[in-house]
């Protein structure tokens, strides 16, 4: 007897359709091939200790199973249920009328039950796409693929509970009435409830007007940015509330995030997630330790790094002289094209890396170099300050669009008793500079955002007058900046444009974008 299966197999943030042929012949052998890796291959034990306990395990038969195709690798022990569910329809246990209909996932414990799996929505998307009337798949993992229309999903908890369904059983032999029921998910509740952080507001922050506005034309373009000042100034109290004045997802981003979130496995721990749909823009801060692969993804089995993960969100490196050079450098490219391709040995993959970088340092080693405080005098030799300085190199920096100093809090600010602005206040300035935005930009489709303008758009939508433009040949000039940094200013004064509403840009808003590279460069790398 010949059984068919369907399963699929996530590579990089999508999935590929699995199908499982399944050679049943009276004997007892067991045979797998198609390329499993090793957790696959030990599948059949679990599913044998997961047959026993559940009275199925006298199947008596020689299988052999192949898991198309076969030039792709099948990793994890998602592909425990459709295994067992294939070798119960050999047995003739399981009807197969059902299984063309179902794609089937899922990991088995030894007694049976099913465990989460990652990928949940990829799968769920691939499902729909190859034409699957449903998916069934563990009841940790329903919510997640439940977002994705035209398809019925069905979050089982039990081997034996796939088995009745499969086999048209009732959910439960003493409530024989009781049908199995699809999961269903308000894609729109979700996005009302969770669209934006209620714990982090602007308005906890004293002082600090010139970085707030900076902090805000970086949202408004979906500008980089690094803040430079002393310690205990607010620079990560400030980066960790820059989510909460950022435009909600969309549907399609909230989509695309939570993919990357599934195959890594994260979905079920991320706030904001509800175990299903992410709605809030990812923030992540991964400490100064991080390698270079952990950071951009890849590994014998490539997965997605954090700048993956920051994908449509933040990604925040505080203490960036921390971080090893080495770590660092490898982002260049990403800040560039928006996506990282992993390649290995076993499989190349790609990756979307669309982040908004927001970096924070201090400007020496004891952390008070330019400030004019006597109880706290700079204390480093100027080699101590180039050496500090110089781990970020100049072609890193001259990606970031906005560099803005940050000095200590007045005392009289910190103890004023009434709250800044608030971030519904700033975020509502925010999405009418991105309204703008998705006007100019609507007809393309990889831009959505001053910050993505390539070189043509700024030429098209960046001009300048006579006045402003001998203005800027004197700041380039002056301060030695490069081509980069010439269309990186354009970028930042269109976006400041779209704040005041204007048409053009003019002289304060281009003077305003030019004060955002004005960071003293003696000490950094070139």
């Amino acid at each position: 007897m010949l059984i068919k299966i369907y399963s699929a197999a996530p590579v990089g943030i999508d999935a590929v359709q699995v199908t499982i042929e399944v050679h049943a012949v009276p004997g007892f052998d067991f045979t797998l091939v198609g390329l499993p890796d090793a957790s696959v291959k030990e599948s059949h034990e679990r599913i044998s200790s997961a047959l026993t306990v559940n009275n199925l395990g006298n199947l008596q038969r020689t299988y052999t199973i192949n898991m198309a195709p076969a030039d792709i690798k099948k990793e994890g022990a998602a592909f425990d249920l459709p295994l067992a569910i294939g070798m119960l329809a050999g047995a003739e246990i399981v009807r197969t009328k059902m299984l063309e209909r179902y794609m089937i996932m899922g990991e088995l414990s030894l007694d049976g039950s099913l465990q989460p799996i990652r990928g949940a929505l990829p799968i769920a998307l691939c499902a729909r796409k190859a034409g699957f009337r449903g998916l069934i798949l563990p009841a940790a993992n329903a919510d997640e693929a439940a977002v994705v229309d035209g398809l019925d999903v069905y979050g089982l908890e039990t081997l034996m509970d796939v088995v009745r369904f499969l086999n048209g059983e009732p959910k439960d032999a003493l409530h024989p009435d009781e049908p199995f029921m699809p999961t269903k998910v308000d894609t729109q509740a979700l996005f009302d409830e969770l669209a934006f952080p209620a714990d982090l507001d602007f308005a906890d922050v004293r002082g600090q007007y010139k970085v707030r506005r900076a902090v805000e034309i970086a949202a408004a373009g979906g500008h980089n940015m690094i803040m430079v000042g002393p310690p205990g100034a607010g620079k990560s109290m400030i980066a960790k509330r820059i989510p909460s004045i950022l435009p909600p997802l969309t549907l399609e981003e909230a989509l695309e995030t939570t993919k990357i979130h599934s195959i890594a496995g994260l979905t079920n721990k991320r706030k904001g997630a509800s175990g299903s749909l992410i709605v809030q823009r990812p923030f992540r801060s991964p400490h100064h330790t991080i390698t270079d692969v952990a950071l951009v993804g890849g590994g014998s089995n490539p997965h997605p790094g954090e700048i993956s993960l920051a994908h449509n969100g933040v990604l925040f490196l505080d203490e960036l002289p921390e971080y090893k050079r080495s770590v660092l450098e490898v982002m260049r490219q990403p800040l560039e094209d928006r996506h990282i391709t992993v390649s290995r040995a076993k499989d190349t993959v790609d990756y979307p890396a669309s982040f908004m970088l927001v970096a924070a340092m201090n400007p020496c080693p004891c952390g008070h170099y330019g400030e004019n405080n006597p109880a706290h005098p700079c204390t480093c030799t100027p080699a101590q300050i180039h050496r500090y300085m110089s781990k970020i190199s100049g072609p890193l920096l001259d990606r970031i669009d906005i560099q803005c100093e940050i000095e200590a809090v007045p005392y009289e600010q910190l103890r004023d008793s009434q709250p800044g602005e608030s971030s519904a206040i700033m975020r509502e300035r925010v999405l009418k500079a991105r309204a703008i935005q998705n006007e100019r930009f609507k007809h393309s489709k990889l831009v959505h955002c001053n910050a993505m303008m390539t070189s043509k758009m700024v030429r098209q939508y960046c001009a300048l007058d006579a006045e402003c433009d001998k203005m800027l040949e004197f700041a380039m000039t002056k301060l030695g900046l490069s081509a980069r940094a010439y269309d990186r200013i354009l970028k930042v004064a269109r976006t400041i444009a779209d704040i005041e509403g204007a048409d053009d840009i003019q002289k304060s808003h281009l003077l305003e974008a030019i004060s955002y590279r004005s960071l003293d460069r003696s000490n950094w790398a070139g």
